[in-house]
């Protein structure tokens, strides 16, 4: 079985060397084409035309555009993404800091999508051909027409000003010394042995991931159903229901281990999608993530920022559909023996 994973992400790799070089490109360039100055913007606002200038020949602006372009990722490939405008730090550095906070929040956001999405799913098609269905059928209508932010803002005055049960700024409560480790809170707070700490971290991120996660649990809940309905007129399910076979047992045994393999599809694309939609949320819950990050960098016109954290996204997304399809590899035995 491992053999021909491993083949699987040498490919992906092999595929997703050249998109990252596209999308790092086509950001260069449309950045470049922007009415900004980086040199002018990284000096005191007294600096002379002359200093501007040397400014602009230290960073290679005066250069034709391929061989900045040449120049940035030569240093990228070596690790070393520049110097923020605004923060006048490494961005690499202030990735490195960020990114974990909203890979922790998307992986919770998927976790709530997931389950919400799988129960929903299974409660549409146990309903079906019922007037509760149809119901059950249009309230899901009803949560996929509502944005993600919309839902953080109803979370943030229902369960934070109208009943203040939950924080719903930051990522953890300013009584608590912020432990560094990974990066990644949860972890490190477990590592500290502090289960209060780690309590107080998952209530601050309980609410905006329930923001994404809502949203993005619809497409789930109608994929499984349809799937659960396309197995459902297999001749096997036909003869396990003449065998006297109960219908949860034929749903839980046998239906539900078929139709999940295109939600298990669907949920690796959903996860790319929601990895992209937490920057609204970070903003909304003042969630210190890449998304606000890259608010921050937009806001300032920190073009290195934006540079960074452009490539950092797409190689997030593309690290996530290898892992996805990874998994298909190992619930399917058909490809494993293509």
């Amino acid at each position: 079985m491992i053999a021909p994973i491993i083949a699987l992400f040498a490919r992906r790799l092999l595929v997703a060397i050249p998109i990252l070089l596209v999308v790092s490109a086509l950001v260069f360039a449309v950045l470049r084409i922007l009415p900004v100055d980086p040199a002018a913007m990284s000096m005191p606002p007294n600096a002379t035309k002359e200093e501007i200038e040397l400014k602009r020949q230290q960073m290679g602006l005066d250069r034709p555009l391929p061989q900045q372009y040449a120049i940035w990722l030569g240093e990228t490939l070596k690790g070393d993404l520049g110097t923020s405008i605004h923060f006048r730090r490494s961005v690499a550095g202030l990735i490195g800091e960020t990114l974990p906070s909203t890979i922790e929040l998307a992986g919770l956001a998927m976790l709530f999508a997931t389950v919400l999405g799988f129960a929903g799913g299974l409660l549409l098609f146990h309903l079906r051909e019922s007037w509760r269905g149809e119901a059950a059928d249009l309230g899901s209508t009803a949560l996929m027409s509502t944005p993600d932010f919309l839902w953080g803002l109803i979370f943030i005055l229902a369960f934070g000003v109208a009943w203040p049960i939950l924080p719903f700024t930051g990522r953890l409560a300013s009584s608590f010394p912020r432990p560094v480790h990974t990066g990644f809170l949860l972890l490190d707070t477990l590592i500290e042995g502090r289960l209060d700490m780690f309590m107080d971290a998952l209530r601050h991120m309980l609410l905006p991931a329930a923001a994404l996660g809502i949203a993005f649990s619809v497409p789930i809940m109608r994929v499984l159903r349809s799937s659960l309905y396309e197995v459902d007129r297999a001749d096997y399910i036909m003869q396990a229901r003449l065998r006297g076979v109960s219908e949860g047992r034929i749903l839980l045994r046998h239906s539900l281990k078929n139709a999940v393999l295109p939600t298990l599809t669907l949920t690796g694309v959903q996860f790319g999608f929601l990895f992209g939609g937490t920057l609204l949320i970070e903003v909304i819950y003042s969630y210190p993530g890449l998304g606000n990050l890259m608010v921050d960098a937009v806001r300032n016109a920190d073009l290195p920022i934006i540079q960074g954290v452009a490539l950092a996204y797409a190689a997030v997304v593309l690290l996530i559909n290898m892992i996805v399809d990874g998994l298909y590899l190992v619930l399917n035995p058909k490809l494993r023996a293509a």
